[in-house]
């Protein structure tokens, strides 16, 4: 068969470094968190410019609630800045919106900005941009758990006829393809409990850059490194000799 571009359809970022990227610059933390809200914007575009059909980016952990009150604060209403500034230029640009994640914690204010953009841009056929927020993998896979639970304590379900693809349906994001590429900033190798279930194969780059600088050359550089891996979900070299692709290109 032809080699087509291997181009990953679900990319996950996992988004490190914006308050080392401010203190390197003897900026204060929230001047960090702007300056990766701009590399968002960046990003955000150059994975539709290569045909990436999902994108997903950790913005804010379940765990990130510890950090100082004061930063906590200047994140959610960067957040709600974003929900009102950015989501009409995503609708006009065919991007459909998301969030994951626990949104009860979130004020209602911003849990209505979240609604409204996913209703806006919800028949969008573009690139699905997923934002996790106040997510936590561990949360995600106990949810689906009690889905199937409640499912077994109805009589609707036998706790033996359970499957993998069950649980697989009822975890964030099970309308799209698991993440084929987890992209780290900063330095740190690990996931820090983010898409635990959907990171079951997936490719893993890892980059000194801090977020906020990680920009179209870096991208480009991730999608290199993709690229150049064998992805055998099992199989043998020979049996997937066939289906080796060429890497994509930012600048097509």
């Amino acid at each position: 068969m032809a080699d087509q571009p291997k181009v990953p359809r679900h990319i996950a970022i996992i988004m490190d470094g914006n308050n080392r990227w401010a203190k390197k610059r003897l900026l204060g933390g929230i001047a960090g968190h702007k300056a990766g809200r701009d590399a968002v914007r960046v990003i955000v575009e150059g994975c539709a410019k290569v045909g990436v059909e999902a994108l997903t980016l950790f913005a804010f952990s379940s765990e990130n609630w510890r950090r100082p009150q004061e930063e906590v604060s200047a994140l959610m209403e960067l957040f709600m800045v974003a929900l009102k500034q950015e989501v009409k230029k995503l609708h006009r640009n065919n991007i459909r919106f998301k969030v994951i994640g626990e949104l009860g914690a979130f004020s209602k204010g911003i849990q209505k900005l979240i609604a409204d953009a996913e209703e806006l841009t919800k028949d969008n056929t573009g690139l699905n941009l997923n934002i996790a927020a106040n997510y936590g993998g561990r949360w995600d896979i106990t949810e689906a758990a009690k889905i199937l639970a409640k499912k077994v304590k109805n009589g609707e379900l036998d706790p033996d006829e359970i499957t993998p693809e069950m649980m697989d349906s009822n975890v964030c994001l099970s309308q799209l393809p698991d993440p084929d590429l987890c992209i780290r900033t900063a330095g740190e190798q690990r996931i820090s409990n983010f898409l635990l279930w959907q990171f079951a194969y997936s490719e893993f780059y890892y980059t000194d850059v801090y977020w906020p600088d990680f920009r179209e050359e870096e991208l480009q550089k991730a999608l290199d490194a993709y690229a150049g891996r064998t992805r055998r979900f099992g199989r043998t070299d020979d049996q997937i000799a066939t289906m080796k692709e060429a890497p994509c290109s930012l600048n097509e």
